[in-house]
């Protein structure tokens, strides 16, 4: 009886170096002979493990993965369809063909099944076999390089994706930090209107009092209110860039009324033109950061005040607009653009904010660019294109709506839809 030979025993002999395959072969069959032939036939060609069971064969392939196996299929404790799942189990790129003298329809397709590539009955052709062991080796040569080419190709994917996110992060710092220069030249235009006013009123006297004091005092309280203006601005678009901002703040829409109304007072383009503040006729509060509301408003005022070198009018309304009212911005039209956060709630009630001017009006081809940062309408340096771009990402952050309404000879309507908090 031919001995146990196992990969060790038969391992190359004499001084001489052996040269060893790069590719394992592991053969699996209770028979010693038949495990023998299979090393004599194979073992110039590939590196050879020999196991006289299933337990033994994964025992091995634990230890030392094999790229290709060949199984029997009856052998007695675990049988070739057993020692094929369990090697699949621990790795699902092996190749497996499988030997048996009983061809069976049912055993061919379990080993199909289960992920065999090949099945081949006894007696073989030594030919044949040589053929099938190396369509299985060069089968697994194609999955090695593949999967090297996913783990490269999901390492590159991640590379890109991470550079996208640097990029974004800092191109979105960059237009955090130019809002804040863009929004802060506001405040800063209303202080220097004010100082020119204050400088006006005490440039040619050595003392101040009575109604001429009443006034300087009432510029300097104006000019401390947009210096705070400038600094909760500041500390709003740090919460940005550390991700820190707050949701669920509020805002009284007539105290907002007032503040913009006081900002624009000293504005010269204000001066200019005709800005009507109407009434808020009732007590509404909008869920929306208080700052964030005035530089919205801020920003389409302005814009409007800006929309034509020709004296205009501009005016800025705001309603609450109940369940049962009807929703202009559901009935698409040429000439408007309806901009929503993914948690706009529709249904809801909500306050609608209004600016309007009776200017020159945008063509249509303009609409669908205007909320893109640094695009502007005006000559160069007259205009940073970033007003209406915040105006877009602040109402976005608070769950709202824009909706713009223009026409060329026919003005333009900007109306902000916030979700409400109280209404009388």
């Amino acid at each position: 009886m031919m001995p146990n030979l196992t990969s060790d025993a038969i391992a190359g002999t004499g001084t001489a170096p052996v040269l060893r395959p790069n590719r394992t072969l592991l053969v699996v069959d209770d028979d010693p002979s038949v495990r023998h032939a299979l090393w004599i036939t194979f073992r110039e060609t590939y590196n050879i493990q020999l196991a006289e069971s299933g337990a033994k064969a994964l025992e091995l392939f634990k230890s030392k993965p094999a790229d290709v196996a060949l199984l029997d299929i009856r052998m007695p404790g675990m049988t070739g369809l057993e020692a094929l799942r369990h090697l699949k189990e621990i790795d699902t790129d092996v190749e497996v063909i499988l030997l048996s003298a009983y061809e069976s329809i049912d055993y061919i397709r379990q080993a199909m099944r289960l992920g065999a590539c090949d099945y081949i009955t006894k007696p073989y052709e030594l030919e044949h076999l040589r053929s099938a062991v190396a369509n299985a080796m060069d089968r697994r040569e194609v999955t090695r390089k593949t999967s090297a080419y996913d783990k490269h190709l999901v390492k590159l994917q991640n590379e890109v994706h991470h550079q996208q996110i640097r990029e974004e992060l800092a191109r979105t710092r960059n237009e955090i930090y130019a809002s804040i220069i863009h929004d802060i030249n506001g405040p800063l235009t209303v202080i220097a209107g004010y100082i020119e006013l204050m400088l006006h009123n005490v440039r040619n006297t050595d003392v101040v009092e009575g109604a001429r004091l009443q006034t300087l005092k009432g510029h300097a309280e104006s000019i401390s209110r947009q210096v705070s203006n400038c600094i909760e601005l500041s500390r709003r678009y740090l919460g940005f860039l550390e991700g820190k901002v707050s949701s669920g703040a509020s805002a009284d829409i007539s105290e907002i009324f007032y503040d913009v109304a006081e900002l624009l007072k000293a504005h010269p383009h204000a001066k200019s033109n005709n800005l009507t503040l109407h009434k808020v006729e009732q007590n509404i509060v909008a869920v929306i950061n208080r700052t964030d509301l005035l530089q919205v408003l801020l920003n389409l005022t302005i814009n409007a005040l800006q929309c034509s070198t020709t004296p205009h009018r501009v005016e800025v309304s705001a309603k609450v607009i109940s369940i049962d009212t009807p929703r202009p911005f559901l009935q698409p039209a040429p000439g408007t653009r309806f901009l929503q956060a993914a948690t706009f709630d529709v249904k809801a009630p909500l306050v609608a904010l209004s600016v309007r001017d009776n200017g020159p009006g945008m063509a249509e081809n303009l609409l669908d660019r205007i909320f893109e940062p640094y695009f502007t309408t005006k000559p160069p340096g007259q205009g940073t294109g970033l007003g209406l771009s915040i105006v877009q990402r602040l109402v976005m952050h608070a769950h709202g709506a824009v909706h713009v309404f223009s026409h060329l000879g026919e003005g333009t309507l900007f109306t902000v839809y916030l979700p409400t908090q109280s209404a009388a």
